[in-house]
């Protein structure tokens, strides 16, 4: 395992053979596998897990109640949501799940809205807006994402 001096890693959960780049904060209570490259300028926070095999490019930010299965690609600056209703200093009694299954790839600039489910080895194109769960294998494009193809 690799954790770069200028990080904040709090967990020690984390696989071997995972690369944590600098200025990425992971939490006390995330789970991450083994063999990961979680890239520059990222989080993740207490109530995440992430596989094995999973690459989390740079400017991304995973919140609570995200599960990301193996084989995962998140393009740059993909964004994640877990919260239906945001407002200021008003949180939920729990956060929404969200499910990234195996082998799935997010394209930079993707927005997954909370409690989404995408689909084994779905494609999410970059700048997509994911307003509905994706199924397997399906190719979704567009704002909001829609299904262009199956591979």
């Amino acid at each position: 395992m690799f954790i770069h001096p200028l990080s904040d890693v709090q967990s020690e959960q984390i696989g071997d053979g995972t690369r944590v780049w600098q200025f990425s904060v992971i939490l006390a209570n995330a789970i991450i596998g083994k063999n990961c490259n979680i890239c520059a300028h990222t989080l993740i926070e207490n109530d995440v897990v992430i596989g094995s095999n999973v690459t989390v490019k740079s400017g991304v930010y995973i919140w609570d109640g995200i599960t990301i299965e193996d084989n995962v690609f998140i393009g740059p600056c993909a964004a994640f949501t877990n919260d239906k209703t945001p407002r200021s200093q008003q949180y939920p009694e729990s956060f929404s799940n969200t499910l990234i299954k195996t082998g799935a790839s997010i394209g930079a600039n993707a927005t997954i809205l909370p409690g989404i489910i995408l689909g084994e080895n779905c494609m999410v194109g970059a700048g997509a807006v994911v307003t509905k769960n994706v199924p397997d294998n399906a190719v979704v494009v567009g704002n909001p994402a829609k299904i262009i193809k199956y591979i």
